[in-house]
Formats: C-alpha cells, structure tokens, sequence
C-alpha cells in the first residue's frame, strides 16, 4: 500500500514543526535574561540540553510510549502508556500514516510531538533557577519525561484513559503546561529559597527577544495541533494571537495601576500567560472567547504571581503562576466555552447545556495537577539520595555559570 501524501497538510506540518522547535531557544532566551548575570548561561543551557537528549529518549521509547496502542483495543498498558512497538522508531516507513490524519506520514508527526517533548520540562527550570546541580537536572529531565509527560501524552492525545472519557486538550493545557506549572511548585517547595537572589532581570532586551519568538512558536504550537489546513487552523491561529494580545495589555493595566508605571517585563509576562491560558482551547473556542480568555488569564495570572510572591514561595521566573495557573484556567474556559459552531469536530461546553464535558475536563486537570506535584517531589527526594539537587552556597554565591560550566556569558569589568 502506498499512502496518498498530501502535500499541502505535509508542508504546513513541517513548518509548525520548525516553529515549536524555535520556541525551546525562545525559552532561552526569556529565562536568561530574566535571571542575573552569573546564571545566565547555566539557565539557558538547561533549556538547549532538552533539545538535544529529549530527542535522544523520544526516538528511543519516548514517541512509542506515547503513541503506539491505545486503550479502546486493549494494545496500550491500561491505558496509561501506550507499548514499546514503534521504539527506536522500528517499523514507521515512508508508507506509515499518521493516525490523527491519514494524509500526513507518521515520522511528520513524530518530528512535531517531538518538539513538544522538549519543550514542556524546559518550562519547569524557570522556576529553581540558580540552585539545581546540572546532574541532577539530567536525571530530573529523564525521570520526569518518562513518568509524568509521556503518560499524560498517551492519555490524552495517545487514545488512552482520558481520551475515552472525552476528555479534550488542543494543544497542551494539560499535557503541556498545567503539569510543568504544577511540577515547578512541587520544585520550587523541595529544593527552597535561593541563598542569593537576583536582583532583578539582567537583561530586559533578552526577555522580550525570548517572547518574540515564544509568540512567533506558539502559531505551529496551536495551529498546528490541528494536524492539517483548513478553518479551524485560521481559528486556532488567531485565537492564539488575540489572547496573547489580551493577556499582555491587560497584565500591562494592573502593573501600571499597582506601580504607577507601565513596566515592559509585566507586558511580556501577560503575553506569555495568555499564550499558555489559550492553548487547550484554541481550536474550540470563538475569537471573542479568546478575546475573554486572555483577559482573564492576564488578570488571574497576576494575581497568582502575586499570591506567590507574598507566600515567599521561590519560583524564581513564575512557571507556576503563568503556565501551571494559565493551564488549569485553559482547561477550566474550554469546559465551558468550547463551541462546534467555531470546531464541528469538537463538542460544545457548558454554556451551551453540556454539563458532562465541563465535568470531564476538571476531573482531568484535578489528576493531572495531583500526579504531577506528588511524583516530582518525590522524584526530587529519590534524586537527591543519588546525587545531590541543591547546589552548595559557595556556587549560588559564585554563579552557576562559572561553578558549574566553567563558562561565563559576560566578561567582568566590561
């Protein structure tokens, strides 16, 4: 058999493909010049590591364990994880078609998820930033990977679990954010404050390059979730600029408000929270629901961030109060806003009489949140009796850069 390649849908793949990768050097950039001058380059090197070793582990078992079986024909493991059938990418040809669309081959794909992997524990490290021992980090980027994201894929986008409740996701609330936010709380309660802390953003011009190219990525990340072209891509695409627009103007106004000035950090902050708030429903949603969605993202993600700050809780770079917040809001909006008049493939929500699929989502994000906060702290206790997480305080005093790399991102003095 010969698969019929459409090659429009094929291109249109390859290219969001290219713009989620994007993002991961993005984060990079958004999280070295949020931190201080002597963390930069260990900050940003945790985010380009996942690059290159989550996609050694995604070739390996990563995409099998996600993708192959699924729970309706009992070929997965109960539904959690799918089996070791496609590892190593065994038995995916040129011919192999892609299960969500026929018409785009399998190692397409598997290239997409992929930049999806490495992503999502990246956003985590924004949150013990300047304290974690890079071996530790290795080992907490695998164990994660393998215990807390993959599954979730499986469950919800692999035909697992979740996915036979109706439990609907476009493109990463739960599997994405909600579970890096929630993880990054559970980080930030482990490992404990920071001996020295920075003193504010080393380099706002990093910050906003960073968010360029996160808001840039994240069009391949909503749209592209659709997995071809047609209108319901053009919704998700715009959904996802209307409510980054939203969620910044309005983080903006409550900044400006509480300090008297309209501060650019704020600015990129609520573009970000609106980009991770829209994501689960951006396909299912009008235009003027995300119009809502980033409005309240912007609002409750401040606040958040906020409550954060004032429970002297040390996430460094606000993973927890943007992505872990923004994720369960995400969920939460497409529960009841979810429309098929702007997705005839999806279902409609609360607001228009469907109790059950509101129900659904928040049960999920509730096991998603659970699982993910109680298997990372443990897994940081388990690491910790290998090798030690924290770095010593002569480090945190010295910069990471430099303690642990051996590498400085400025030359002193100049």
């Amino acid at each position: 058999m010969h698969m019929t390649i459409d090659t429009g849908n094929t291109g249109f793949m390859l290219l969001c493909s290219s713009l989620v990768m994007l993002m991961t050097p993005g984060l990079a950039f958004f999280y070295g010049g949020l931190v201080g001058r002597r963390n930069v380059l260990s900050i940003m090197m945790q985010s380009f590591v996942s690059m290159g070793w989550t996609t050694v582990l995604w070739w390996a078992f990563g995409f099998s364990m996600c993708f192959s079986g699924d729970l309706k024909s009992g070929t997965d493991f109960h539904g959690i994880i799918g089996n070791f059938h496609w590892a190593f990418l065994s038995g995916i040809t040129l011919d192999t078609p892609s299960a969500i669309n026929a018409s785009i081959p399998m190692i397409v794909f598997c290239a997409y998820q992929m930049m999806f992997a490495i992503i999502t524990p990246a956003l985590i490290t924004g949150a013990f930033a300047n304290r974690v021992t890079f071996k530790a980090y290795m080992l907490f980027l695998t164990f994660w990977l393998i215990f807390v994201y993959f599954p979730f894929v499986h469950m919800i986008w692999g035909g697992g679990i979740l996915a036979t409740w109706g439990v609907l996701d476009f493109a990463g609330g739960i599997v994405v954010h909600n579970i890096a936010g929630i993880a990054a709380l559970a980080s930030v309660l482990y490992v404990g404050r920071r001996k020295v802390e920075d003193s504010g953003p080393h380099s706002i011009p990093l910050v906003a390059l960073g968010t360029g190219l996160l808001w840039f990525g994240w069009y391949g990340f909503n749209a592209g979730s659709e997995f071809r072209v047609d209108a319901v891509t053009a919704v998700a695409f715009l959904n996802t600029d209307i409510a980054a627009s939203f969620g910044a103007i309005a983080w903006l106004c409550l900044d400006w408000m509480q300090f008297r000035k309209p501060r650019f950090v704020g600015l990129l902050t609520g573009a970000v929270a609106g980009l991770a708030t829209i994501t689960p429903a951006a396909g299912y949603v009008s235009p003027a629901t995300a119009c809502l969605i980033g409005l309240i993202a912007g609002v409750v993600c401040y606040f958040a961030v906020a409550l954060k700050n004032k429970l002297r809780w040390d996430d460094a770079l606000d993973v927890w109060g943007v992505h872990g917040v923004g994720g369960f809001l995400g969920i939460v909006l497409c529960g009841i806003f979810a429309t098929t008049a702007f997705n005839p493939g999806g279902v409609d929500g609360l607001l228009r009489g469907n109790s059950h699929f509101f129900l659904v989502e928040l049960a999920a994000v509730a096991i998603s949140s659970a699982w993910a906060f109680v298997f990372t702290y443990g897994m940081l206790w388990l690491i910790d009796r290998i090798t030690p997480v924290k770095v010593h305080d002569t480090a945190e005093v010295e910069g990471l850069d430099q303690a642990l790399h051996g590498e400085t991102a400025y030359i002193e003095g100049i």
